[in-house]
């Protein structure tokens, strides 16, 4: 765990950075501000009784959907009269209990590449990366060892070799995935439970609310590590998006060897995959930067997610192609063209909106040389950038992709989950869930970071709304 004269951190003063007046001050109002911000004041997700709902809920889903997809050729089952509720129960239950159970084989595979990232993680030498001052530590800033980049190439290099040599075949993780979403779901709920203990047995809770349930659903620890490793940055990128990409990979290999060719509607997921894998790892350095880092703490809601949810929910599409004939999801030429163009189109937006944003945060700590990982495109930095300045002493950027939404990353990653469901076209509603679930997250965060912007920087917020009108279309909304 984290403390307030770690290694791992450096104190910046206000006002200066790098030779630069020209940097991040808080202000005193904008202390006062953060430590108010920094007390539990009312329950989301509807308190205790609704992250209750979500924490027995959603894994009954994620099971629920598996197996439409896996022994209902996608359709959405359920119970045919109330006298066969019982019956249909059973069914399911019988489903998970013989094709989701937590075998040896699930826990060597998933707890490996656990361990393996963690080695991963620890050993290689990587870009250093400044994060943002964080209230709770007086405004200290912590560094980021980034290094996914070349653990990501690592694990797919590694990958390859065990796959060709027949050590490891990577059609299995396909093959084997029920079992493995039990073992994800089981790590998720112990180093969710884990974490809340170990902050309170260290006294690094921030932000409680004394309702134990509902602490463990929101966290207790802000920044939790291990040596160098930040463990919530850690898990947002290599655990959910490698096993998401892997699980597209594996699909694609099991169509190679029962069909001989990968159709395009597999080579699509395994792009799409790759493009967000890669992004993340050649962006990490801009994670620091992110609310994720600077606000959340680490709890079941974020921990669930990233070691279960993400990548057993995602990618329902590739389940579906991997145990199905093609000619159920084949498309025509142009509609390939229209689907493979407005994902990378998307994506461009979503990249270069992500480093537009942060690359202006490190400005402001007098950070100007930025990290060059491939690929890297055009307009990722904006030049001479407009903002409005707070009273809190932070600036809202209002140029870039920015001038025209409040949130154009939201919108172009939304676009993406839903080209990951249209890549099946209407064969079954289950792969569109993730794009569903996706924008309900994000209208909901959306009302969290807009009511806490509010509550920040008061009329300034007023003022930048004024600027930027649309929180996400551009003239629509």
């Amino acid at each position: 765990m984290v403390a307030n004269d770690s290694p791992g951190m450096r104190q910046r003063t206000n006002g200066k950075a790098n030779g630069t007046t020209d940097v991040l001050a808080v202000t005193d109002v904008g202390r006062k501000i953060d430590q108010k911000l920094d007390q539990h004041s009312e329950y989301e997700f509807g308190g205790p009784w609704g992250v209750l709902a979500i924490m027995t809920g959603f894994p009954l889903l994620m099971y629920y959907l598996w197996a439409c997809l896996w022994f209902y050729d996608g359709q959405l089952v359920h119970p045919t009269s109330v006298n066969d509720i019982k019956p249909f129960l059973l069914r399911i239950w019988a489903h998970i209990r013989e094709d989701a159970s937590p075998n040896l084989y699930a826990w060597k595979v998933y707890s490996g590449n656990i361990f393996f990232q963690l080695f991963l993680a620890a050993v290689i030498p990587g870009f250093q990366q400044e994060g943002l001052p964080v209230p709770s530590l007086g405004y200290k800033t912590l560094m980021y060892n980034c290094n996914a980049l070349p653990s990501l190439y690592a694990t797919m290099i590694t990958a390859a070799g065990l796959h060709y040599t027949g050590v490891f075949r990577l059609t299995e993780i396909i093959d084997n995935y029920g079992h493995l979403m039990s073992v994800a779901m089981i790590w998720g709920f112990a180093v969710s439970f884990g974490m809340y203990f170990i902050a309170v047995a260290t006294g690094t809770q921030l932000r409680m609310s004394g309702n134990f349930l509902y602490d463990v659903f929101m966290g207790a620890s802000l920044n939790p590590r291990i040596g160098s490793i930040d463990l919530k940055m850690w898990a947002e990128v290599r655990i959910p998006w490698v096993i998401v990409f892997f699980l597209a990979v594996s699909g694609g290999c099991k169509q190679y060897e029962e069909l001989g060719y990968v159709t395009p509607n597999m080579a699509f997921m395994i792009l799409a995959t790759w493009l967000y894998l890669n992004a993340c790892g050649k962006g990490e350095e801009c994670i620091p930067q992110t609310w994720d880092m600077y606000h959340e703490k680490w709890g079941f809601m974020v921990i669930f997610w990233n070691f279960a949810g993400v990548p057993f929910s995602y990618v329902y599409s590739v389940v579906y192609m991997a145990s199905h004939d093609p000619s159920k999801y084949q498309f025509s030429t142009p509609t390939y063209v229209v689907l493979y163009s407005t994902l990378l189109t998307a994506y461009f937006i979503w990249d270069t909106a992500m480093a537009q944003k942060s690359h202006f945060k490190m400005q402001l700590q007098g950070i100007t040389e930025f990290r060059k990982a491939f690929p890297q495109l055009p307009w990722n930095t904006v030049k001479n950038p407009t903002f409005v300045q707070t009273a809190h002493g932070n600036r809202l950027l209002t140029s870039g992709w920015w001038a025209y939404s409040r949130k154009p990353n939201y919108v172009a990653d939304w676009t993406m989950s839903f080209t990951w469901g249209a890549v099946i076209g209407f064969a079954t509603p289950i792969p569109y869930f993730y794009s569903v679930f996706f924008i309900t997250v994000l209208i909901h965060r959306c009302g969290r970071d807009f009511e806490r912007c509010s509550v920040k920087y008061g009329e300034d917020w007023e003022r930048y709304c004024s600027i930027v009108k649309y929180k996400f279309i551009p003239g629509i909304y």
